[in-house]
């Protein structure tokens, strides 16, 4: 048997020129209504109302949201605008703010220079500023941008913060290396402002940690020195000027020898924030001769 072929149904369709005369008789159908009845009274204007205003409603909606969303964006850009302003206001003011505290703290420190050299005023004096230093915690030798060309010469002592700091040891025309009396091969000879004792000041970067330097050879056979005397230069030193204040005593011990004393002085100069100095223009040698 031969087998049964199912033909299929051809779809129904409108040719397209039918289908534009349709659409153009409704729309002329449409317009006579408008012009030649009360269109406002139809159902059909009621079957727009329902259709075309909820759209439009959303259309309304949807472009207020957009307007208010516009809005914002040009807000949030101006406050992002005004926010960098303020921002580099904020990084104006803090560097002028680092920049008064700086000129405060080195106001201070030319306060205390001055104070430094009426206190020595029998002596004159230039300032220096400190450019360099050795490696460690301690301004135990540093470099000062002052020389030759200023009048600066080997052996001549530096004073700062109310005492002494060392002295010049090496120089060029426009620079002077400076050894600190808290070096290690630092020695001072000293004496008690109080009792005129004289003893030996050595320095100790190891006993600075501690905040203190040592002292040796001291003889105080009337047990007059105590903790807290005045330690000043000697007369009999070779290479500082007499009378410039180096510490305060801070530990007295009995040697084993029984005669002499050593112990522990706290240096009258901060040693950790040095900054500017004082050099004093005459070495020990030229005022004796």
């Amino acid at each position: 048997m031969s087998p049964v072929v199912k033909r299929k149904r051809d779809k129904f369709s409108i040719p397209s020129k039918y289908l534009l005369l349709i659409l153009t008789c409704i729309c002329i159908v449409l317009m006579a209504l408008t012009f030649f009845t009360d269109y406002s009274a139809l159902p059909l204007n009621k079957l727009v109302g329902y259709v075309v205003i909820p759209f439009q409603d959303g259309v309304s909606q949807i472009g207020t949201w957009m307007s208010v969303r516009a809005d914002e964006l040009g807000e949030l850009r101006i406050a992002l605008q005004e926010n960098q302003e303020l921002k580099k206001q904020i990084d104006e003011l803090t560097v002028q703010n680092t920049q008064l505290q700086q000129d405060k703290y080195e106001l201070n420190n030319l306060r205390e220079l001055y104070k430094l050299d009426e206190q020595y005023s029998g002596y004159e004096k230039i300032g220096a500023r400190i450019i360099a230093r050795d490696s460690g915690n301690w301004f135990h030798a540093f470099t000062i941008d002052k020389g030759l060309d200023d009048g600066l010469t080997i052996d001549m002592n530096v004073i700062a913060g109310g005492g002494l700091v060392g002295r010049i040891v090496a120089i060029g025309p426009n620079w002077a290396k400076v050894n600190a009396i808290i070096n290690d091969d630092s020695n001072v000879s000293s004496k008690v402002l109080a009792s005129s004792d004289t003893f030996m000041v050595n320095g100790s970067l190891e006993l600075m940690d501690e905040g203190v330097i040592g002292f040796s050879q001291l003889i105080d056979s009337q047990d007059k020195v105590e903790v807290g005397d005045k330690v000043v230069t000697s007369n009999i030193s070779d290479k500082y000027l007499p009378n410039i204040l180096v510490g305060y005593i801070s530990e007295i011990n009995q040697d084993s020898n029984n005669i002499t004393k050593s112990g522990r002085i706290t240096p009258a100069v901060d040693f950790e924030h040095l900054e500017e100095v004082l050099v004093i223009l005459k070495t020990k040698q030229q005022i004796e001769d």
